[in-house]
């Protein structure tokens, strides 16, 4: 997979998502061009334990927690020696919850031990690989590793099924009835490859749409 995708990919995405069918064609005409933003200069620790501010968050939240975490450092990103020097007190004081805490501790333990490879390490591996061996710490699971993945790595197949987001804009672009069961969303988001990065970027914006509200007013 190439690090840095062909100018005309989005517009490929577009053309092969328009056409899966009418829901999926109206949505990108509704929302336009894909504006999909990475960071493909932070490294594999650093991007991890961003993910980590997130879970389960909205966006602000993650960001007011970041920006605290900078500040206790000298408004720069901690060094994993840094990290472990912390304490969880410390942690939570930036708004990390006691889990959240540990996480860190052991994303910054992984990065001394080689468990979290450098970003150069990193790009040379597939994605499922990446994803077998950073899930295998404690706190990380399958969509933090995505979203390092989509925002690090900018792998162009991604599509993390476990995002409620995703599940719910995958409902609505199929029109279903009731949402997706875990078989029935890989099978759907196997119709957008190989650009569900992209698909992902779309679905997400779905929710915010007034077609995708009246939607789920009426599949309450």
């Amino acid at each position: 997979m190439p690090s840095h995708p062909p100018a005309d990919f989005t517009q490929r995405a577009k053309t092969h998502l328009s056409a899966i069918n009418m829901r999926w064609a109206s949505l990108i005409e509704q929302i336009g061009d894909c504006r999909h933003q990475t960071a493909p200069h932070r490294e594999p620790y650093e991007a991890l334990m961003r993910a980590v501010a997130y879970q389960q968050l909205t966006t602000r939240a993650g960001d007011a927690m970041v920006a605290k975490l900078l500040r206790v450092h000298g408004d720069v990103f901690p060094t994993p020696e840094q990290i472990l020097a912390c304490s969880t007190d410390t942690l939570r004081q930036c708004g990390f919850s006691a889990r959240k805490a540990d996480t860190l501790h052991g994303i910054a333990q992984g990065a001394l031990s080689g468990l979290v490879p450098s970003l150069e390490q990193a790009a040379e591996r597939d994605d499922d690989t990446l994803i077998q061996q950073l899930t295998s710490l404690k706190g990380i699971g399958r969509w933090t590793v995505e979203m390092f993945l989509i925002y690090s790595l900018e792998r162009t197949d991604i599509m993390p099924l476990d995002d409620l987001g995703i599940r719910q804009g995958l409902r609505y672009v199929y029109d279903l009835q009731d949402m997706p069961k875990p078989r029935d969303l890989q099978a759907l988001s196997l119709q957008c490859q190989p650009y569900r990065t992209v698909a992902s970027w779309y679905l997400w914006r779905a929710l915010e749409l007034p077609a995708y509200q009246s939607f789920k007013l009426a599949h309450r």
